[in-house]
């Protein structure tokens, strides 16, 4: 998967034979890509006309009512950059990479070890060009001249421009953008003679698979262009980041689209139009949309604050996979299971523990890792709500007060091992194929390990084994077997005796790798 660029040209002259090297490179790769284009509403915006019927709704004649009466609130989006050409600047025409990713720095590599006549070699400095990306925004606020977009349509644009349907010009500012869901506000200054018009949002909690969408932006640089669909599906998780709730749609959505609205029969903004999956860059029918529900409360925050505030409950988190129900006697994976917790964090002064298992947040079922989040970054910052989690074989309803997510948010486990004494002998546990050994001076010193590290260490792992398959390596640090602390190996045989005495089929260990802290099961042999 990658990420898109908005749809870019430039002002210099394109060189022929370059566009043709650049074809026959683009032509001998096949990419899947998953390409970004969001934007959101908020209220405030006037209301275009009555909601239609339900007969419309299901089954539409025709949408030219309803796309000549939104239009007007979609617009365009200019973005101007000013990019310095040097050692590592890019030949022009470049086929257009997501920054750092392994395409981009392979045709750059390429381009500057065989420049065309005219054209920069790799260390020579070349003089700074102009970069101009194309996108989509909507009007969410006709008196105040709001205008919603996603934040890499003008993401270190010098300039911005907002075209009108009637291709009035409008110079605009940045009042605020929030990178995590990739939307940004603008403010234009309405003309005197031409009052703007506004979208609404709509409820996407209400919308359901089936239902029609129109999908209306700027593809491709060529002006205000309406597709539609339906919803394909709801609640797709695209890996793009900890907030995916994605509308699926089949509403065709290309570059350039970037920024536009999706929307209901009712004429509704229920989506920003943010991503779509295409081995070439063009629609093949799957676009993602965020839903209103998310967007409309970032875009309120950004007007009333000049950025996004989210509840922040300062733990780290991994999926409940069916081993790990099992061996804590949970009869569903639904839930996140916490892997760290920020000490001084919300979470911490709630008395949420290491191993937890988040069940409920104020009231909300967490389904799985990916719901929490969403569902935290919604509360109100400092609301106190219950949370129910999973401990010690029993549901536990705790009291969290919502903090604000910090800009840079740590990911630091607080909860430590009760110190106990240390056995220095090996013993090699044949159930997990794993050889431990006690944390003597030696050992650390061996291992590398810091003197303050409490548990037991991997001294060596059985191929073949479950623990290798897993992903564990010598040096591995067990810190806890059943959520129970561990400070000699004896410590380990007495709780997987205990484990086989409860009839358990897998056992839990909390391991401290190089990548922090993790819970990983263990099927009993």
């Amino acid at each position: 998967m990658t990420y898109p660029t908005p749809l870019q040209t430039e002002s210099h002259p394109a060189d022929k034979a370059l566009q043709r090297r650049s074809r026959c490179l683009r032509a001998g790769l096949a990419l899947a890509a998953m390409i970004p284009l969001a934007t959101g509403l908020v209220p405030g915006g006037l209301p275009l006309y009555p909601a239609m019927d339900a007969q419309a709704r299901e089954a539409p004649a025709s949408f030219a009512d309803l796309a000549e009466k939104l239009l007007p609130g979609v617009v365009n989006i200019s973005s101007t950059t000013t990019i310095a050409r040097g050692p590592e600047g890019p030949g022009p025409d470049m086929p257009q990479f997501p920054p750092g990713s392994p395409f981009e720095k392979f045709f750059r590599d390429f381009m500057n070890r065989h420049p065309l006549p005219g054209q920069p070699h790799g260390g020579e400095e070349g003089a700074p060009r102009r970069a101009q990306s194309l996108g989509s925004g909507f009007i969410v606020d006709a008196k105040e001249g709001i205008v919603v977009t996603n934040n890499h349509v003008i993401d270190g644009a010098d300039e911005i421009t907002v075209i009108l349907q009637d291709n009035t010009p409008l110079k605009a500012k940045v009042l605020g953008r929030d990178e995590r869901l990739d939307i940004a506000v603008l403010q234009v200054t309405s003309p005197k003679d031409k009052p703007l018009t506004a979208v609404q949002f709509g409820d996407s909690d209400k919308e359901r698979v089936g239902d029609w969408v129109l999908a209306i932006g700027n593809p491709f640089g060529l002006g205000g262009s309406v597709t539609a669909g339906i919803v394909s599906a709801r609640g797709r998780d695209i890996h793009q980041g900890p907030y995916d709730d994605f509308i699926q749609t089949d509403a065709a959505i290309n570059r350039g689209n970037s920024g536009g609205p999706l929307f209901n029969m009712d004429g509704q903004v229920i989506g920003i139009n943010t991503a779509i999956y295409s081995p070439s860059g063009g629609s093949i029918g799957i676009g993602f949309a965020i839903p209103s529900k998310l967007a409309q409360n970032v875009v309120d925050q950004i007007r009333k604050f000049g950025r996004a505030r989210r509840g922040w409950l300062g733990v780290r988190i991994q999926q409940v996979t069916p081993e790990i129900a099992e061996s804590l006697g949970l009869k569903e994976t639904n839930g996140a299971m916490i892997a760290g917790v920020n000490e001084g964090g919300p979470a911490d002064k709630a008395h949420l523990q290491n191993g937890d298992i988040i069940l409920k947040f104020n009231n909300q079922d967490v389904k799985d890792m990916h719901s929490l989040p969403r569902i935290v970054a919604e509360t109100p910052i400092d609301e106190t709500v219950p949370v129910v989690v999973w401990r010690g074989g029993k549901r536990v309803t705790l009291d969290a007060r919502v903090g604000e997510m910090p800009d840079d948010v740590k990911q630091a486990a607080a909860e430590k091992a009760k110190p106990g004494s240390h056995d220095s002998a090996q013993l090699v546990i044949r159930e997990l194929g794993v050889t431990v050994a006690a944390l003597s001076p030696e050992v650390r010193e061996h291992f590398n390990l810091q003197g303050d590290q409490k548990g037991v260490v991997i001294a060596n792992i059985a191929s073949g084994s479950a623990a290798e398959q897993r992903g564990l390596k010598p040096g591995d640090i067990i810190v806890e077997v059943q959520q129970e602390p561990v400070a000699a190996p004896k410590d380990i045989t007495q709780r997987l005796e205990a484990v086989r005495k409860q009839g358990r089929k897998s056992v839990l260990l909390l391991i401290q790798g190089q990548d922090g802290l993790r819970w990983v099961p263990l099927p009993l042999s």
